[in-house]
């Protein structure tokens, strides 16, 4: 498969997944239901997110979050179209995590655009600690990311790689 199509696949594929999961949520479970999936661990939670990771700016005006989180979103999906640019067809791995990152950016960024916040619905805690929810675009930035990390980490240097 060439790497535009590889590209478009995962992407897309992400979007996809994100939507359809966010939509089944959204009509299956009330705002701030839970379903118990790993009782004491992980729950299916309806929740809305206006802001950003971890809620960041969510208390904010609509007047000033709105266009923040569609300019730095917009500035994003560039950058990461420019790595994809930049990465050789044969860096899957690499490719599948950018496109990976590229998918969850684009599924985030559809919620903003359609309802002015993110759904988010996968709940992990333990005890009185709980990690915010989040979604499958989320899921798939964070993949992406740590595949990125462990490539920059791990890769061999220049020197040893005529």
């Amino acid at each position: 498969m060439n790497k535009p199509a590889f590209v478009a696949l995962v992407t897309g594929s992400v979007v996809v997944l994100d939507q359809l999961t966010k939509w089944y949520v959204r009509h299956a479970l009330p705002l701030y239901d839970s379903i118990p999936v790993i009782g004491g661990l992980f729950s299916i939670t309806h929740a809305s997110n206006p802001g950003g990771a971890f809620s960041l700016l969510a208390g904010a005006n609509d007047a000033f979050r709105v266009p923040f989180f569609f300019v730095a979103a917009t500035i994003a999906i560039s950058v990461l179209l420019y790595f994809i640019h930049q990465i050789p067809a044969d860096q899957k791995w690499l490719l599948f995590a950018v496109a990976g990152v590229l998918g969850g950016a684009l599924g985030n960024l559809t919620d903003r655009l359609a309802f002015g916040h993110v759904t988010d619905f996968l709940l992990v805690y333990w005890r009185s600690y709980q990690w915010p929810a989040f979604n499958v675009a989320d899921s798939f930035i964070t993949i992406g990311v740590v595949i990125l990390i462990g490539h920059s980490l791990f890769r061999p240097s220049s020197s040893e790689n005529p």
